[in-house]
């Protein structure tokens, strides 16, 4: 650890009971010998940030950890806030930070807040950021003044790993993006989600044609039908012209708008219903929201489902449009028709979710750590790299239950095709087609992964700058 970490905070120092652990009490005593007062709510979210194995307290080595990591954090935050690179933040670099994000004040405001006071407690002494009386503030006294405060609001990491807004691949089943303070207080949010939701409705559209190759072949191919991606698009423009590669796909695109509200309006409940108002939630605490909020939403918007693999899967004249289409299997089937395949939908909610997310951060957390010295901003490469390979790896865990929750939607549609539980279809495609048989489809939902991911990504990127949504 570099000096001035080691003299503030050195481990054995703070052990005030020698037991070889930090807990509380300790980390109270000890920093208020070394003149650093924290309240217990600052000492509590230390010992939670760094405590991995869930005991309670840190460990010598948790607690290290949890300065190196800290400190990088620290690092991106005094990168993005030194506009000049001169190693020194002044009242004109806070003033047009702060106005980047909508906030006026003035330099007199500014002044003030260089000069800010942090006390842990009202009868601890006051200590000053800028300890040199000179203004600005340093490397050092930022990292010597923050670095036992515990920081959860890392907004530039926020503000340029967007995923789940960003990146549409058909399925959205993806945990919500998280969103600033800023972001929220300025109305950003809805011109992020807005973008999101135009930039899915166009890579949807252009990855349609694959997209309903996908669903014919996970209903119809079979070891006596072996259809391959060339025979099925054959079919597809032989039976119906090349307007017919897009079926589906209207009730696809309108269902975005809906799905995605209800999911964030979800998640937002969710997480303060939890008891966080953190900006960076933990990975599991972002899977159980993202989770729950994915199945309300899911839940909501599940006959648009239905009709949208019915709509795909339609013949030449069988349905006159969307409307038709419910009409008739509301009168032949019932409404228990609308939530068919509804149970293995969402029991692939927690495999795709969780991996997705798991995978992503892990990228994230590996580029961060490794790359980002002078900003988090990872670059559009990486960005689509981490976002293609996660939700690969989502789709591939969640296949099997995808494939079995689109044959029991399209049931109906198949003629003679028996009534089975989910259970009862998955032992006849082991039995019948062996573990292959849960992956029919899978070349061309892979094929739309990196063209669905590229496309979202640059019609996104320019409807922020139509929206006047601010990057820095």
């Amino acid at each position: 650890m570099p000096g001035a970490r080691r003299s503030l905070a050195s481990p054995v120092k703070l052990d005030v009971n020698r037991d070889g652990a930090l807990c509380i009490h300790d980390l109270a005593v000890g920093l208020g010998r070394l003149g650093l007062h924290r309240t217990e709510l600052d000492l509590l979210k230390i010992v939670k940030a760094g405590d991995k194995d869930l005991d309670g307290q840190l460990d010598f080595e948790e607690f290290v950890h949890y300065l190196q990591d800290h400190e990088k954090k620290l690092r991106l935050v005094f990168k993005s806030l030194d506009k000049k690179n001169d190693g020194r933040i002044d009242a004109q670099e806070i003033v047009q930070s702060l106005r980047d994000l909508g906030v006026k004040i003035s330099e007199q405001q500014a002044e003030k807040i260089l000069k800010r006071i942090r006390t842990g407690h009202f009868w601890g002494p006051v200590t000053y950021m800028d300890k040199n009386g000179t203004m600005t503030i340093d490397w050092n006294e930022w990292r010597d003044y923050h670095l036992l405060h515990p920081v959860e609001n890392i907004p530039e990491i926020i503000l340029y790993w967007k995923h789940s807004t960003i990146f549409d691949v058909g399925e959205n089943l993806t945990v919500p993006d998280e969103f600033t303070v800023e972001e929220r207080q300025t109305g950003m949010w809805w011109r992020h989600l807005v973008a999101g939701g135009v930039a899915g409705a166009v890579s949807r559209t252009c990855t349609a044609p694959l997209d309903r190759l996908k669903v014919l072949m996970q209903v119809h191919a079979s070891r006596s039908n072996n259809m391959c991606i060339v025979g099925g698009f054959t079919q597809m423009i032989r039976e119906g012209g090349p307007r017919s590669l897009w079926r589906g796909n209207g009730i696809n695109v309108l269902k975005i708008a809906p799905e995605s509200a209800i999911k964030f309006m979800a998640y937002e409940q969710i997480k303060r219903f939890i008891g966080t108002d953190q900006e960076m939630l933990r990975i599991h605490e972002r899977l159980l929201a993202g989770s729950l909020a994915g199945a309300i939403a899911q839940s909501s918007i599940y006959p648009m489902e239905v009709l949208k693999t019915r709509m795909a899967l339609r013949k030449t004249g069988q349905y006159s449009g969307m409307l038709d289409c419910a009409k008739n299997i509301l009168s032949k089937e019932g409404m228990a028709a609308f939530y068919k395949g509804y149970i293995p939908n969402m029991l692939g909610i927690i495999p795709y979710a969780g991996i997705d997310l798991a995978v992503y951060e892990t990228l994230k957390n590996a580029w961060l750590q490794r790359y980002a010295v002078n900003s988090a901003d990872p670059g559009v490469f990486v960005l689509l790299a981490c976002g293609t390979i996660s939700s690969t790896c989502g789709q591939l865990a969640s296949y099997p239950l995808a494939l079995v929750r689109t044959r029991m939607q399209a049931q109906a549609s198949v003629e003679g095709a028996p009534e089975v539980t989910m259970r009862g279809l998955f032992k006849h495609i082991l039995k019948t087609e062996g573990a292959f048989g849960l992956y029919r489809g899978l070349a061309p939902n892979f094929m739309k992964v990196i063209p669905a991911v590229s496309i979202s990504y640059v019609v996104y990127e320019n409807l922020k700058m139509t929206l006047g949504v601010q990057s820095r």
